[in-house]
């Protein structure tokens, strides 16, 4: 049997199989598929997210302003800053820390890690919430034992930051592990080789290499932390002054009929989830450089 030689296939570079293919489709199909989604948009996040700026300044900006600076605004922002001033900084060490295991390293228990790393993902807020008022509330299994030693923790600052820390680690965590898994180990060996410690390795190598994926979730975390309802609502008691987050003070300006008040606040959610959308775009293209460089390097 003779004919040309055979060739073998050219091999295929990692990352190749999940670029997307051009598919030639009829234009009145992609008409039609960018109306919809334009439509979908435009009834579920552009008209709502007009509607609350506009509702917030119906009545002027000397209304506007008095409402954002009312003392009841003023308490709830700062224990919102607090709050997600604690719980982002304990979420990035433990993302850092989990991603760093799992991606490195084999270990029993590794499939565990996972699961309960994406644990708040699958639970409702308002339960987890309600597991810390099973913990710690006066009926619950330290409940006791914080009364007589003068403790508390729900219905006050703990317990809030305590409900937001597990309502948002996951989001470190879950940037950083596919990230770190795609980039290998090469580079720390070789570090580790050549004579680096580890926290060397880790602050010249690996850090550098992850930083847009961390600051990615760290800007998700944030904006989850700032922005949680759920959880909070159920720990904190919705003390006025005291124990209202941003979201909380919202729901209490809107039961009380005070609309202009609440879209006021509420709008200082909607500008956090305009920057975080803006951070999270720009962050997004240079995660994807992330990603493409490690799947060259491989």
């Amino acid at each position: 049997m003779s004919g040309a030689p055979v060739t073998a296939p050219a091999p295929v570079r990692r990352g190749e199989l999940s670029q997307p293919t051009n598919v030639l489709e009829p234009t009145w199909v992609k008409v039609a598929l960018i109306t919809v989604a334009l439509t979908f948009l435009t009834l579920f996040l552009f008209v709502p997210l007009v509607a609350v700026f506009v509702e917030a300044l119906k009545k002027g900006w000397e209304l506007y302003f008095s409402a954002i600076r009312e003392d009841d605004a003023i308490a709830a922002i700062k224990l919102t800053l607090i709050t997600a001033a604690i719980a982002v900084p304990l979420n990035l060490i433990f993302g850092v820390a989990a991603s760093w295991c799992i991606a490195k390293f084999e270990f029993r228990g590794k499939s565990l890690l996972l699961t309960l790393i994406d644990l708040p993902f699958s639970v409702s807020p308002v339960i987890s919430g309600l597991i810390y008022v099973l913990l710690f509330g006066a009926q619950g299994w330290f409940g006791p034992w914080l009364q007589e030693h003068d403790i508390k923790i729900l219905f006050a600052v703990p317990g809030i930051v305590l409900a937001t820390i597990f309502v948002t680690f996951p989001f470190v965590a879950r940037e950083l592990i596919p990230l770190m898994q795609a980039q290998g180990s090469e580079e720390e060996e070789a570090a580790i080789v050549l004579g680096a410690s580890g926290w060397q390795t880790f602050f010249r190598v690996t850090l550098p290499n992850i930083k847009w994926g961390l600051l990615y979730g760290v800007i998700l975390c944030n904006a989850r932390a700032m922005g949680e309802f759920g959880a909070v609502s159920v720990v904190s008691g919705h003390i006025r002054g005291e124990t209202n987050t941003v979201p909380l003070q919202v729901e209490i300006l809107y039961n009380e009929y005070n609309f202009a008040a609440a879209f006021a606040v509420a709008s200082l959610l909607a500008l956090l989830a305009l920057v975080t959308l803006a951070l999270k775009s720009f962050i997004a293209w240079r995660l994807h450089e992330d990603y493409a460089g490690a799947d060259n390097a491989h």
